[in-house]
């Protein structure tokens, strides 16, 4: 019986060490080997098979971008301003054997690297320069960062500056110049903003101005082709009138000459008739007219007519 147990306690012991030394390494890892205490291998993602007791995973290393943030550095600028300024990093770790073997902690070198690397470049600025050239902060430092730290395996891909604080008394000072500056500014654009104004008001009042005079032209030019079109349409008129009256004395005359060559009427009493007609109907024209004492010669003369009257009835 006891033989059984110590069988059963030996395979238990078997299957837990052979399942210690299955290893599954994901994707976005990877593990250093150590055998016999030196370095053996790094696993990539998937199965490994580690000896016991001979082999040992020393280290499990992310592969992925991490991001480490430290605190606010104290760093002295170029004429002797103490400002404070916290970075943050962005890096990859690309050899894990480098990363282990390579320096002893490596997070707390890249710290001080970083901090040294800061005081070196903003030495070389002015308090006025820092605040606005980040970007050149920035790329300084990855520069140096990533060649300093290539031969620990580690990449840096960014830097950034978080803040960048100076002493309260320049941010206050910082602060008014900054509120003026703004007044200033805020002034310009109220100034050529009623320049603007009055400059475009000038113009709306130019334009109607033209538009007006314009106008005017326009109905003044209409107004006098009016009377032009007016002119010409009544001169056109009396002109037909005056053709009408001569065709109309024409065609008298010429009944006149045909009757006389007709009949025995003497044109010269025909004519006289015709004017005693003429002065009868402008002494009847008016209200009061309606009674008219003629000379007994002027029958003889009227009655001269009564001949052509037949001709004009024709």
């Amino acid at each position: 019986m006891g033989g059984y147990i110590a069988i059963g306690v030996l395979v238990v012991l078997i299957l837990i060490l052979v399942v210690s030394s299955i290893h599954v390494v994901q994707q976005s890892k990877a593990f250093v080997v150590e055998r016999l205490g030196s370095f053996s291998a790094v696993w990539g993602n998937g199965l490994h098979w580690k000896w016991p007791f001979i082999e040992r995973v020393v280290k499990k290393i992310s592969l992925k971008e991490q991001v480490a943030d430290f605190d606010p550095q104290p760093v002295i600028t170029k004429d002797n301003v103490t400002m404070q300024i916290d970075t943050v990093i962005y890096f990859q770790i690309t050899d894990p054997k480098l990363y282990t073997y390579g320096v002893e902690y490596p997070m707390s070198a890249i710290e001080n690297l970083t901090a040294t690397t800061l005081r070196n470049i903003i030495g070389e600025m002015e308090l006025d320069q820092a605040p606005t050239s980040r970007d050149v902060i920035n790329a300084k430092m990855r520069s140096i960062l990533d060649e300093a730290t290539d031969p620990w395996g580690i990449k840096v891909n960014r830097v950034e500056l978080k803040n960048i604080l100076p002493p309260r008394e320049i941010q206050n000072a910082m602060e008014k110049q900054m509120k003026a500056e703004r007044e200033r500014r805020e002034s310009i654009l109220q100034a050529e903003g009623q320049k603007a104004s009055q400059i475009l008001v000038a113009e709306g009042e130019k334009q109607s101005l033209i538009l007006r005079s314009e106008g005017e032209k326009a109905s003044k030019i209409n107004q006098a082709e009016a009377r032009k079109q007016s002119e010409i349409l009544r001169a056109e008129g009396e002109a037909k009138a005056i053709i009408l009256n001569a065709q109309a004395e024409a065609d008298a005359i010429l009944r006149v000459a045909e009757a006389v060559r007709s009949g025995n009427t003497d044109p010269a009493t025909y004519m006289l008739a015709m004017k005693y007609i003429e002065a009868l109907r402008e002494m009847t024209s008016g209200k009061d007219n309606k009674t008219v004492f003629m000379p007994y010669e002027a029958s003889s003369v009227l009655s001269s007519i009564g001949s052509i009257k037949n001709l004009f009835d024709k």
